[in-house]
């Protein structure tokens, strides 16, 4: 939903209806990750997309239906041999896809997220996406001090259940204060890791596995702000590094020492452009760092890079890389034995930084930078596909769970 908030915005400042349809859980080749989101408003207008194509007119109808009968729905889009014409993914994945009907004013925690998103402010929405009668599409918006919205049965919903909804057993007719503290505890540790996915919760609380009895199912999106990519070293190839780091969704900084090549005229893609000593600029923004947070050091000279890697090396980062040749790389970590790390923390330096493509120029060199990156970050092999003959997206190895509905492909 991030891609399309500003949108949505608009449209929730309207005061005009509108249906989100969110993907929430895949397996195999699905195009989209979950949180992929495809809106709809009530005058048929279409933003955003969870499938790249494969699926996207039978979800911008059930958007449709969504907005004209109130009701949110829970669909599966897989592939079957039987019917290679019926709605599915071509690529033979699974995608689970949660559409929720929004009226603005209608939903607190709904608005407040919408706004928070809109704003950058960091959130994560709780939505009920398999349960009792009553919860589905309820809603909590869940930021580090506050929380808005309420996981109190819905008459009205209640009233009209859909096919998701458990059965009459396991409806739950009053408050639930217990599974409204869990629910708002494990979005809160999902938003400060900004992580997205399925949190599934007994009545009372409790976590719980899939599949059982009673429980109930929540999507907790995470919105945070985007992933920083710090690049040390203002020379030729940090241009083109910055570039595809862009590409790439990051927040981009520039740091060097020496102002006559920290400019942001010679780096006018980068976010931010800084003169100071790496080391130094690294223990400012140790507020401003997490897990998601990618090093690129490419002033290979000891004075720049020794003093920042024995800082970034200790430090819980997603990712350290370092430019050189292979006698700098062993002279660096030489060095960096000297003033005390440990082998497992220079092990954690990716040296020299990228991967074996071959590439000579500045812009072959970024991609090989940037391959190196998502391939850690994913668990990519780094070996070709047509190599090998496994899963194609090494972080979807978990099966996608059974939702309301099918369609096969």
């Amino acid at each position: 939903m991030h891609d399309i908030a500003e949108q949505l915005q608009a449209w929730h400042a309207s005061g005009r209806s509108f249906a989100v349809a969110t993907v929430v859980g895949v397996s195999g080749s699905a195009p989209r990750d979950p949180g992929a989101a495809l809106a709809v408003d009530a005058a048929g207008e279409a933003i955003g997309s969870v499938s790249g194509g494969c699926v996207e007119g039978a979800v911008y109808e059930l958007c449709r239906e969504a907005i004209a009968d109130g009701q949110p729905v829970l669909e599966r889009f897989g592939y079957s041999d039987e019917d290679a014409f019926a709605v599915g993914l071509t690529c033979g994945g699974v995608l689970d896809v949660f559409v929720q009907p929004i009226t603005p004013g209608a939903d607190p925690a709904l608005d407040a997220g919408i706004t928070y998103i809109a704003s950058g402010t960091p959130v994560a929405l709780a939505r009920v996406i398999e349960g009792p009668a009553g919860l589905l599409g309820a809603t909590v918006a869940v930021t580090a001090d506050s929380h808005h919205g309420s996981l109190s049965p819905s008459p009205a919903a209640a009233a009209h259940p859909s096919p998701a909804t458990a059965p009459p057993t396991t409806r739950f007719a009053r408050p639930l204060p217990s599974l409204e503290r869990a629910a708002v505890a494990e979005a809160r540790a999902m938003l400060d890791a900004g992580r997205t996915g399925r949190l599934v919760l007994g009545a009372d609380g409790r976590p719980c596995d899939e599949g059982q009895q009673g429980t109930v199912t929540f999507f907790v999106e995470s919105y945070v702000p985007a992933p920083r990519m710090l690049v040390f070293g203002a020379i030729d190839f940090a241009a083109a590094v910055v570039r595809i780091g862009k590409f790439l969704g990051y927040h981009v900084t520039v740091c060097d020492a020496r102002p006559v090549f920290a400019t942001a005229r010679r780096f006018p893609d980068a976010d931010q452009v800084v003169v100071d000593w790496p080391h130094r600029y690294l223990d400012s923004q140790l507020d401003r760092i997490d897990g998601r947070t990618v090093l690129c050091v490419l002033t290979h000279d000891a004075k720049f890079d020794i003093p920042l890697l024995e800082r970034a090396l200790r430090l819980p980062v997603g990712f350290v890389g370092a430019m050189g040749s292979r006698r700098t790389h062993r002279d660096r970590n030489t060095r960096l034995r000297e003033v005390g790390l440990t082998e497992a923390e220079i092990g954690r330096l990716r040296s020299p930084i990228g991967l074996d493509l071959g590439a000579r120029t500045p812009e072959e060199t970024a991609v090989s930078v940037a391959a190196e990156i998502v391939a850690y970050r994913r668990g990519g092999s780094c070996l070709p596909l047509s190599a090998g003959e496994g899963p194609i997206h090494h972080d979807l190895a978990r099966p996608a769970e059974q939702p309301s509905r099918s369609h096969a492909a």
